[in-house]
C-alpha cells in the first residue's frame, strides 16, 4: 500500500484539572489512494477529534498527520469536509454555495459555473440551483454540501456523520448516492459514523476505535463487490462482518471511558 494519508502517533489531550483529559492516545493509521475508510467506535472515543485533526481544524498534542508526505498544520483545499450539521451559507443559493470555494480561489465565473453545474447534477439537484437552504430538505442540503466539497477537487473527503440527522429512508438513499459518486470519482474518503450497517456498506476498510482514550483496536477490509447495491446488506458476508464489528463496538461501550 502506498498511503496518501499517514497518521503517526497522533495524541490529543484537552487541558483541565488533574492533568486534563486524554481523548486520543497515540494513534497510527495509513490510508491509501482511493480508499474509503469508515471509523466506528463508542461515543466520546475520539473519532471526530481524529477527523478534525486530519482536517486541520484541531492540533494534536503529539504526533503528526501527513498528506502526500506534507505535514498538515491547518485547513486546506486539499481536504473537503462535510459535517453532520448543515453548514451551507443561508444567504447563498445552491449554485453559489457550490461555487463558494472556487470563487474564493479566484476562479473565473464561467469556469466556476461549469464545475458547479456538473456536481449539482451528479448529486441529483439539477433544477434546484436557485433554491436557498431554507427551501431544501435535510437530504438536499447534504447533497449540496457534498457537491460543494467535491467542486473544490480535494485529494480527500472528510465526513463526520454526514447522514446522522436524516431519516432512515433518506439516509439509505444518501449512502447509495455517495457510494456511486465514490465509485465514479475514486476520491479517498475518511468517514466517521455510529451506524455499523452504514460503515460496512460504504467502506473498503472499517476501523474500530476503543473507548476513550481512543485508539484503533480493529482494522478490517470489506470484501464486498462493486458496484455495491443495497441488497448486499442481506448477504452472509455482510452479516458476518457486521456481527464482528458489532461485538467489537459493544465491548468498548460496556468497558467505558478510561477502563482497560
Amino acid at each position: 500500500m502506498n498511503p496518501i494519508l499517514q497518521i503517526r502517533g497522533v495524541e490529543r489531550r484537552f487541558a483541565g484539572a488533574g492533568g486534563g483529559t486524554l481523548a486520543l492516545q497515540a494513534t497510527d493509521l495509513a490510508v491509501a489512494e482511493n480508499d474509503f475508510v469508515t471509523i466506528l467506535g463508542p461515543s466520546g472515543c475520539g473519532k471526530s477529534t481524529l477527523l478534525r485533526i486530519v482536517a486541520g481544524l484541531d492540533q494534536p498534542t503529539a504526533g503528526q498527520v501527513l498528506l502526500d508526505g506534507q505535514r498538515i498544520d491547518g485547513p486546506g483545499a486539499d481536504r473537503g469536509m462535510v459535517f453532520q450539521s448543515y453548514t451551507l451559507f443561508p444567504w447563498l443559493n445552491v449554485l453559489d454555495n457550490v461555487c463558494f470555494g472556487l470563487r474564493e480561489r479566484g476562479m473565473p465565473r464561467a469556469q466556476q459555473l461549469e464545475i458547479a453545474h456538473g456536481f449539482i447534477a451528479q448529486v441529483g439537484l439539477a433544477g434546484f440551483e436557485a433554491h436557498y437552504p431554507k427551501q431544501l430538505s435535510g437530504g438536499m442540503q447534504q447533497r449540496t454540501a457534498i457537491a460543494r466539497a467535491l467542486a473544490n477537487g480535494p485529494r480527500m473527503l472528510l465526513m463526520d456523520e454526514p447522514f446522522g440527522a436524516l431519516d432512515h429512508q433518506t439516509r439509505e438513499l444518501m449512502q447509495e448516492l455517495l457510494l456511486g459518486i465514490w465509485e465514479a470519482e475514486r476520491k479517498t474518503v475518511l468517514f466517521v459514523t455510529h451506524d455499523i450497517d452504514e460503515a460496512v456498506f460504504m467502506a473498503s476498510r472499517v476501523v474500530v476505535m476503543s473507548a476513550r482514550p481512543g485508539r484503533i483496536k480493529l482494522d478490517r477490509t470489506v470484501e464486498l463487490p462493486h458496484p455495491r447495491h443495497y441488497s448486499v446488506k442481506t448477504t452472509p458476508g455482510f452479516a458476518a462482518l457486521k456481527a464482528e464489528l458489532t461485538e467489537s463496538v459493544r465491548e468498548e461501550v460496556k468497558r467505558g471511558p478510561g477502563e482497560r
